[in-house]
C-alpha cells in the first residue's frame, strides 16, 4: 500500500501543477538554462532560453527554489524561478510600446492629413458660398431690374391703352365734326342757291312787274 500510494501522490502533484499551469516569462537576462531537474547539479538539456521567451510554469518548488516547465514544442525541464516574471520583459514591452507609438503616430499623421483634406474642403465650401452669394446678388439685382422693367411695362401698357381710348374717341369726335361740316356745307350751299333764286325772282319780279306798276306818260296826259 506504501508503494501505491508513492506511484499516486506523484501523480496527484502533477495533477495538480497542471491544474494551476501559468504562463511566464524569462526575465531580462540574456540567457536561462534549462536543467533536467531543480538543482545545478542536473544536466542542462536546453542551452539558453532567450530572455523574453514565454514557458508554461508546471509547478513551482520555493525549496529548490525552481520551476517544471513546458517550452518549444512540448519540451519540459526546470530553470530557476529568480529568472521567472509574470510580466514581459522590458525589452519587448518597450518594443510594444514603440509599435503603439509608431501606430499612433501613423494615426495621427492620417488624422492630420484628413484635418487638411477637410480645411480644404472647408476653403472650397466657403469659396462656393461667397460665389453662390455674389451669384444671389446679381440674380437679385437682374430680377429687380425685370421687375422693374415689368412695371414699366405694365405702365406703357396702360399708357398705351388710354391713348388708343383718346385716340378712338378724337376718331368719333372727327367724325362728329365732319358730319356736322358737311351739313353745314350742305347747308350753306341750299342757302346759296335759296338766294340766288331769290334773286333771280327778285330780279324777273323788277324787270316785268315794275314796269307794269309805272303809269305810263299817255294817261298822265288824259288825266
Amino acid at each position: 500500500m506504501n508503494r501505491a500510494l508513492r506511484c499516486i501522490v506523484p501523480l496527484l502533484l502533477v495533477l495538480a501543477s497542471a491544474a494551476q499551469a501559468q504562463t511566464q516569462y524569462v526575465d531580462d537576462v540574456i540567457y536561462v538554462p534549462v536543467r533536467s531537474g531543480p538543482g545545478n547539479e542536473y544536466r542542462i538539456i536546453e542551452s539558453a532560453l532567450r530572455s523574453g521567451t514565454p514557458v508554461e510554469v508546471l509547478e513551482q518548488d520555493e525549496e529548490t527554489g525552481y520551476s517544471r516547465v513546458r517550452f518549444g514544442d512540448g519540451e519540459e525541464g526546470f530553470i530557476a524561478s529568480r529568472f521567472l516574471s509574470s510580466e514581459r520583459i522590458a525589452e519587448e514591452r518597450l518594443e510594444d510600446v514603440k509599435q503603439q507609438l509608431a501606430s499612433t503616430e501613423e494615426e495621427l499623421s492620417g488624422a492630420r492629413s484628413q484635418l487638411e483634406e477637410t480645411r480644404s474642403e472647408l476653403e472650397q465650401v466657403r469659396q462656393e458660398k461667397q460665389s453662390l452669394e455674389s451669384e444671389l446678388s446679381k440674380t437679385s439685382e437682374e430680377l429687380e431690374r425685370i421687375r422693374s422693367i415689368s412695371e414699366d411695362a405694365i405702365n406703357l401698357e396702360e399708357r398705351n391703352r388710354e391713348l388708343r381710348e383718346e385716340r378712338q374717341e378724337l376718331r368719333k369726335e372727327v367724325e362728329l365734326l365732319t358730319n356736322e361740316n358737311q351739313r353745314l356745307e350742305d347747308s350753306r350751299e341750299s342757302s346759296y342757291l335759296l338766294t340766288g333764286g331769290g334773286l333771280v325772282i327778285a330780279g324777273i319780279f323788277i324787270a316785268i312787274v315794275f314796269p307794269l306798276l309805272k303809269p305810263s306818260r299817255k294817261s298822265d296826259n288824259w288825266a
